[in-house]
């Protein structure tokens, strides 16, 4: 038996591992890769080229979480701008990483906003948040996150 490259799908940004046994496709694994490092001011994405400071992730997809596209900063931190993106996944669990620190705050309304969307939420200090999101995503479930790699 031979496997292939991950490849990427070409609508769902999914990945996908294609088993081959006597040149027959026997199983196709289509998911989302977990976060594969993370150190301060910095976070790579399994099956991604680009590195990133702050980001947001979800099944099949990843990108940078600029800040200045919602006037957030550590305080008064997280908004629901910030996180609509990611519910529109599809998620059931949102996970947010608070920083190495857990300086950057996350307001009760907006986990409120959260809750009303039917996700649940877990608020970590990032380390942790990352830890979490991959064993979640690595038993298949429907989550999402947003991390925040500094302070």
């Amino acid at each position: 038996m031979r496997s292939s490259l991950p490849t990427q799908h070409p609508m769902r940004k999914l990945y996908t591992l294609i088993f081959v046994k006597d040149d027959r496709r026997i199983i196709e694994i289509t998911g989302h890769f977990e976060i594969a490092s993370l150190s301060w001011g910095h976070m790579k994405v399994k099956g991604c080229s680009s590195s990133y400071k702050d980001c947001k992730v979800w099944p099949g997809g990843s990108r940078a979480w600029d800040w200045r596209e919602t006037g957030t900063d550590h305080y008064p931190g997280v908004q629901p701008a910030d996180l609509e993106e990611v519910l529109k996944k599809g998620i059931d669990l949102l996970v947010i990483g608070r920083g190495m620190s857990e300086a950057l705050q996350v307001p009760t309304s907006t986990l409120d906003f959260v809750k009303q969307k039917g996700v649940d939420v877990r608020v970590l200090q990032t380390e942790k948040a990352v830890a979490e999101y991959n064993k979640l995503a690595g038993q298949g479930a429907k989550v999402g996150g947003v991390f925040h790699s500094t302070c």
